[in-house]
């Protein structure tokens, strides 16, 4: 597809001087990459018009003013954009239209583009229409878009429905040659299994005589642009077939064809191997635009899907034919493959595939394993447990390709070994009555990290279905494995960071007692966002807080460590809670943009033991959900202490609040994340759920049997659905002073 040059901005065009309107639309459309135009008298003289209109409307052939633009653009009037201005002009009405289509020039150097445009009429200083401005926007490159994402949408829900290669290539190829104008001619062409040859798989608007001319074609350099493609694995771009050498043998049958310009793609596999070309054809002589290299890497890729769809169905069917036990050999996959992917810890999994691959692939099963330069036996796996105990007693040799040992030989080649003999090297061959072995590596991105040996016994032999299964077996459990390291790796790197943003424990209070609650949302991968902290200062007060930072991941993490090491900072240096809050938002306004920008919501008080007894608490609530103050009478009361979020303005709004907790009086501090807990009908846990839950106690409540209270009733009430936001809850109780009950 022609792709219309962005257009550097430049002044506009101006034949003559124009009423005071014009100079005002020279200078906002000028240099603008909008195509604007201004129009005078009936017959629409071009009066001014910038370089994106002329480039719009066919580029330097056509920059010229002073003429009308039925002269200048004698297409339009055909379609009927001449009439419109007309109508603007004679009514004194603009005209807008959208998505318009237009086709510019004439013959086969018309294309196909698409306008956002609006006629206004100009006037004088009576009112009187003296002409019209034409100002547009092109939307071809994204009408295109959408027709190509819709169009590779209806691709890619055939191949899903595994619709036949041939209907799915027609498809594409059809697709393609309506999405470009140009009289491009697709021809997709299909390797056979050695990658040798080519075979004809679609070309819907290319002669027969054509298609069966090269159908069989062989790759290699220079035959064709399709032939060297295939040959080279990457695309070949022929502009003109006249002149390229690569096309001497088949210039006669292009020049046949009336064919001109040859772009090759090559089809490839994802391992990289030689599935087919993918080609577009021209009648005329063209060098491509990135545009066009790009479409045809789009539908390679697609077509690559689809065949390798195609070859994975037709080597199923044909293993259907030639043997019913295939069906067995499936069944196993699944089974195995399900088993290996049930848990995600990477020993298991490998003690899973040992268990899976007896008695089906051989007798007995080891899997070895590189760590730090050595080989671990993992896993066995045998009929009896002596046998087990024999195999697991074996410690395979360093891995070294110059090693007398298969599976330091497979370790080091990354490939698979078999022997109608016992394994080289020591071990407990004569007593488990070894008489051949297959040795598989698990591989990550082409390097052996494991090794599966499967040893046969008695008559047992490893036959090429056995090898080709294990292989397929293997290289899932390698799939698996990897996934648990990687799942275990990131679970354990978010713990570590989560833990260092959390108290290791809670601390020992004066005169309270304090428990907290943590979850993060989803599986644990991911950093949360909510916190807490409790930590002493030097008059012997303790400060409390627990906020909710905007987003979650690394940036929220480094806003959280920010929100707790500055509020630690500052706090023995500040008067009181509400300087500590504001000395934290504005560490936050300070953050680099890198470390994030989302506000912060929090609750940042100080408590005291009271000479009387009981708790005196100061603190200031910053944008958080209410606290709750739950009395010695068991009544839950919100603690309405105005103030807004943090970390978006320099004036943060807040407030000091003062509370007084008598003794088995506990304040709790909680995130949105417990409120706004859902049950699989989408319903909210809510403030009045919370509430009612921790008001039922028939006794006050210990600072942990609040927490166990406020869980249970989420639990219960969120069902076995999990976390769909992090949750955090800190609970101070006042306890009696000492030598008091």
């Amino acid at each position: 597809m022609t792709r219309v040059p962005q257009q550097q901005p430049v002044e506009a065009v101006n034949r003559r001087g124009g009423p005071e309107g014009d100079e005002d639309f020279r200078a906002l459309f000028g240099r603008s990459t909008a195509a604007f135009a201004s129009l005078a008298g009936p017959a629409h003289m071009v009066e001014v018009a910038n370089e994106a209109f002329f480039a719009a409307i066919g580029g330097e052939e056509r920059i010229r003013v002073g003429v009308p633009l039925g002269q200048l653009i004698p297409e339009l009037a055909e379609q009927g954009f001449i009439t419109l201005l007309d109508q603007v002009y004679r009514t004194g009405e603009r005209y807008v239209g959208r998505d318009a289509r237009v086709m510019i020039g004439t013959g086969s150097a018309a294309r196909e583009a698409f306008f956002d445009f609006t006629y206004e009429p100009r006037t004088d200083r009576g009112g009187n229409v003296t002409g019209v401005r034409v100002i547009g926007v092109e939307t071809t490159q994204v009408k295109h878009a959408q027709r190509l994402t819709a169009e590779h949408r209806v691709l890619l829900e055939q191949i899903a429905r595994q619709a036949p290669l041939s209907e799915v290539l027609e498809g594409m190829a059809r697709a393609i040659e309506d999405l470009a104008p140009e009289g491009v001619l697709v021809s997709v062409l299909l390797a056979d299994a050695d990658g040798k040859h080519l075979r004809h798989g679609a070309a819907p608007s290319l002669p027969d005589f054509y298609n069966q001319a090269i159908d069989g074609i062989a790759t290699g350099e220079g035959v064709g642009s399709c032939g060297t493609a295939a040959h080279r694995r990457r695309p070949v771009i022929v502009s003109d077939i006249s002149t390229d050498p690569f096309w001497d043998d088949f210039r006669h049958l292009a020049r046949a064809a009336r064919l001109a310009a040859c772009w090759s793609t090559p089809i490839l596999a994802r391992d990289g191997s030689l599935l087919g070309t993918f080609a577009m054809y021209h009648r005329t002589p063209r060098i491509p635009q990135e545009s066009d290299l790009a479409l045809a890497r789009v539908f390679a890729d697609t077509a690559a899907l689809a065949i390798e769809r195609h070859q994975a169905d037709e080597a199923r069917r044909a293993a259907e034919r030639k043997e019913r036990a295939a069906r067995a050999d499936l069944a196993f996959l699944l089974n195995a493959s399900t088993a290996l992917t049930s848990g995600l810890d990477q020993v298991q999994t490998l003690r899973r595939l040992a268990t899976s691959c007896i008695p089906v692939l051989a007798p007995l099963a080891a899997v070895d394993i590189v760590d730090r330069g050595r080989v671990h036996r993992i896993a066995t796996a045998a009929p009896t447990q002596a046998q087990q105990d024999l195999l697991a007693s074996h410690t395979p040799v360093h891995a070294d390709a110059d090693a007398d040992d298969a599976v330091a030989r497979v370790l080091a080649s990354g490939l698979s070994e078999v022997a109608r003999r016992t394994p080289t090297g020591p071990g407990p061959w004569q007593d488990l009555g070894v008489t051949g072995y297959l040795c598989v590596p698990l591989l990550d991105r082409g390097h052996a990290f494991g090794a599966l040996t499967l040893l046969s016994t008695a008559e047992h032999t490893f036959d090429g279905h056995t090898i080709a299964l294990a292989e397929e077996l293997t290289q899932r459990a390698a799939s698996a494995v990897l996934n648990a390291r990687q799942y275990t790796q990131r679970a354990a790197l978010t713990r570590d960071l989560q833990a260092g943003l959390l108290l290791p424990e809670i601390p020992a209070l004066p005169g309270a007692q304090a428990a907290a609650y943590y979850h993060p949302a989803g599986e644990g991968l991911d950093i949360g966002g909510d916190f807490y902290d409790l930590f002493p200062l030097d008059d012997g007060s303790w400060a409390f807080m627990l906020g909710d930072v905007c987003g979650r991941g690394a940036t929220a993490a480094t806003t959280t460590a920010l929100v707790r090491h500055t509020a630690r900072a500052v706090a023995p240096l500040l008067p009181g809670p509400e300087a500590v809050v504001r000395a934290v938002n504005k560490a936050l306004l300070q953050r680099p943009h890198s470390h994030g920008t989302g506000f912060v919501t929090l609750v940042y008080g100080h408590f005291t033991p009271a000479s009387t007894g009981g708790l005196d608490l100061t603190l200031v609530r910053a944008g958080h959900t209410l606290p709750l103050h739950l009395d010695q009478r068991g009544a839950v009361h919100p603690l309405d202490c105005p103030g807004g979020l943090i970390g978006i303005s320099d004036e943060a709004y807040l407030t000091t609040c003062h509370l007084h907790l008598e003794p088995t009086e506990s304040l709790l501090l909680y995130t949105d994340g417990i409120t706004e807990a859902r049950n699989h009908d989408r319903e909210q846990f809510g403030e009045e759920r919370l509430t009612q839950a921790l008001g039922h106690a028939s006794s006050p409540l210990t600072a942990q049997q609040t927490i166990d209270t406020l869980t249970g009733a989420v639990h219960a009430f969120t069902g076995p659905h999990g976390v769909h936001d992090d949750q955090a809850a800190l609970v101070l109780t006042a306890t009696p002073p000492a030598g008091r009950p």
